[in-house]
C-alpha cells in the first residue's frame, strides 16, 4: 500500500499543474518562468535592485532600439526577468551581435534611475541559451 501512495502524489501534482496553467494568463506562466530561470543565472530579481549598486540581473530582451544621446549613438535594450524592467544602454555603440527581442541574457552593471526607470549603462553582458535548451 505505501507504494500505491507515491504514484497518486505525483498524478495530483500534474493536476495542479494542468489546473494551473488552465486558469493563469500567459503572461504570468512566462513571468513565472523566468523567476525560475533567476537562481540557475545567478541573477538578483530586478524588482529587487536598488539605485547606485552593482547587480547580475538575467532575463529576456523586449525590445532594442538605437537611440542617440547627447549626440552619441546608443543601443537600449529592455529586460524583462518576470517582476521587473531594467534598461540596458551600450554607448557608442549602433548594433551588438545577438542582442536582439527574445534573446536571453545575464547582465552585469551599475543600477541607476533616470526618468523613474532602473538603467544599466555599459553592462557586461553574456548571451544565454533559452529555458530547457
Amino acid at each position: 500500500m505505501s507504494t500505491a501512495e507515491p504514484a497518486k502524489e505525483p498524478a495530483r501534482r500534474g493536476l495542479r499543474g494542468f489546473l494551473r496553467r488552465l486558469t493563469t494568463s500567459q503572461t504570468e506562466l512566462e513571468a513565472a518562468e523566468l523567476q525560475e530561470d533567476l537562481d540557475r543565472y545567478g541573477a538578483t530579481p530586478i524588482a529587487s535592485c536598488g539605485q547606485r549598486r552593482r547587480f547580475c540581473v538575467a532575463g529576456t530582451l523586449r525590445t532594442v532600439t538605437l537611440r542617440p544621446r547627447g549626440g552619441v549613438p546608443s543601443l537600449e535594450a529592455e529586460l524583462y526577468d518576470g517582476s521587473d524592467v531594467v534598461d540596458l544602454v551600450w554607448l557608442g555603440r549602433r548594433k551588438i551581435a545577438g542582442i536582439e527581442p527574445g534573446r536571453m541574457v545575464r547582465a552585469e552593471g551599475l543600477v541607476s534611475v533616470q526618468d523613474g526607470r532602473k538603467v544599466m549603462f555599459n553592462p557586461r553582458y553574456e548571451l544565454c541559451p533559452a529555458a530547457g535548451q
